[in-house]
C-alpha cells in the first residue's frame, strides 16, 4: 500500500493526494499533525533521501526558527530531532511507494512509478 506523507493543509500535499486519487492511485494518508511523524519511518527516509532533502530550509517554519535551534540541524541525528519535534520543517510529501521513497510532489516521475 502506498503511504502519503505530509499535513492536509500543504498545497503540494493537497496537489499530490489530488493526482494519485486522479490517476487511481490507491493510497493511505498520513497527517503529521494528528498522527505525529514514526520516528523508525523518519530514519529510514533520512538514509534513502537523504537528511538534506527531507529537511525543507525554504518553509516559513524554518525562518521562523531560533538561530541556535537551525545550527542544531548540521547533521542527521540534529536534523531528525527537529524534524520529529517540528514535522511542518519536513519537505513534503513523503511518498512511500513499497519500493523506495520520493520527496516532494514530480507529476512526471510518479507517472513513471505507477
Amino acid at each position: 500500500m502506498i503511504i502519503l506523507y505530509g499535513i492536509p493543509n500543504c498545497d503540494t500535499v493537497k496537489k499530490a493526494r489530488g493526482w494519485l486519487t486522479e490517476h487511481g492511485v490507491e493510497h493511505q494518508f498520513h497527517d503529521f499533525k494528528k498522527q505525529g511523524v514514526p520516528p523508525e519511518q523518519l530514519a529510514r527516509w533520512a538514509q534513502a533521501a537523504g537528511w538534506e532533502t527531507l529537511l525543507n530550509r525554504k518553509g516559513t517554519t524554518w525562518r521562523k526558527l531560533d538561530a541556535a535551534t537551525q545550527a542544531g540541524a548540521q547533521d542527521s541525528a540534529g536534523a531528525q530531532a527537529l524534524m520529529l519535534a517540528n514535522p511542518s520543517v519536513i519537505k513534503r510529501p513523503v511518498v512511500d511507494w513499497g519500493k523506495g521513497i520520493t520527496v516532494g510532489f514530480d507529476a512526471a516521475a510518479w507517472a513513471a512509478r505507477v
